[in-house]
């Protein structure tokens, strides 16, 4: 930790971290968030150096956002299952056929982002998509488009068939299961999830939803329908209260990052994310857009 903080204050550096992230990551982070919490983070911070303790699309959200300052990403093989599962190639085509905006999950690449027309978040999609005024084509999350459906019934939304495996593999049975065993536990479920799941949830919400949820909430009891590490936050903040993870919802990608890595990160000062200025140029653009629509 003294050395971890001597090197933070000569690089003049902070560490973001996701939800997901190892307890001691998000020990050591500056600031813990979901995607458009740390997204907002890292628009107002006046370090030189920021060190993002995430998945890729998430270091090169910074990055576009803050092209004048070094993002170091510790294992550049964290990368989002999910952000693959787009090519612009066909993005473009869909475009092309039905003539919509194109709305972009923030999991999704730079280069995808930069035939974006806005970006949007769990805690933002509804907000975002009904903004806009036309039908729309949404990428790349199929289970947050169904659950997007839901609220926005005026418009035509064309999902693409992209997912998350980590919230994919949480399973009805998986929920009930913690519920026989904790029966007063409110369900909170992330909309990354498969409809089943969300319908017998007590709250949907995004990640940083949850922890709000929770922390109004006159319930003690709470199943989690999320990555595991979430968890580990929830209990740190809220030390009166119970929070149920499913077992098996674990993001492998977002545990690469280790303390070994971001210690050494910050002592060579790579990996650096690195664009090219155009695509910064860009995938600005969408990535403002939905800073400006906010939560």
């Amino acid at each position: 930790m003294e050395k971890l903080e001597k090197l933070k204050k000569r690089r003049n550096a902070i560490i973001l971290a996701h939800n997901y992230q190892r307890p001691e990551i998000q020990d050591v982070a500056d600031f813990v968030g979901d995607s458009l919490a740390l997204a907002i983070k890292a628009s107002k911070t006046s370090a030189d150096v920021i060190v993002f303790c995430g998945v890729d699309f998430m270091a090169e959200s910074a990055k576009i956002i803050n092209p004048d300052k070094i993002v170091l990403f510790p294992d550049e093989g964290a990368k989002c299952p999910m952000a693959s599962m787009v090519d612009e190639e066909s993005l473009i085509k869909l475009k092309e056929k039905y003539g919509y905006d194109i709305v972009s999950y923030i999991n999704t690449t730079a280069s995808v982002k930069a035939i974006s027309d806005i970006c949007c978040t769990s805690a933002n999609a509804v907000k975002v998509i009904k903004s806009m005024s036309n039908g729309v084509i949404f990428t790349p999350d199929e289970n947050l488009g169904n659950y997007v459906k839901k609220f926005v019934k005026d418009k035509d939304i064309i999902l693409w068939p992209g997912f998350c495996p980590t919230h994919l593999g949480i399973s009805v049975e998986d929920v009930i299961k913690l519920k026989n065993e904790h029966p007063d536990a409110e369900i909170l479920a992330h909309p990354e999830c498969t409809m089943d799941v969300i319908e017998i949830a007590d709250k949907v919400a995004s990640t940083e939803g949850m922890v709000r949820y929770a922390r109004e909430s006159e319930s003690t009891e709470f199943i989690v329908a999320t990555e595991k590490e979430l968890c580990y936050r929830m209990k740190k903040e809220m030390p009166e209260k119970e929070f149920y993870a499913i077992k098996n919802a674990i993001c492998p990608t977002m545990k690469k990052i280790t303390l070994e890595k971001v210690i050494k990160s910050l002592e060579t000062m790579k990996p650096e994310i690195k664009l090219d200025e155009n695509i910064i140029a860009e995938a600005k653009k969408p990535l403002e857009r939905m800073l400006n629509i906010g939560r």
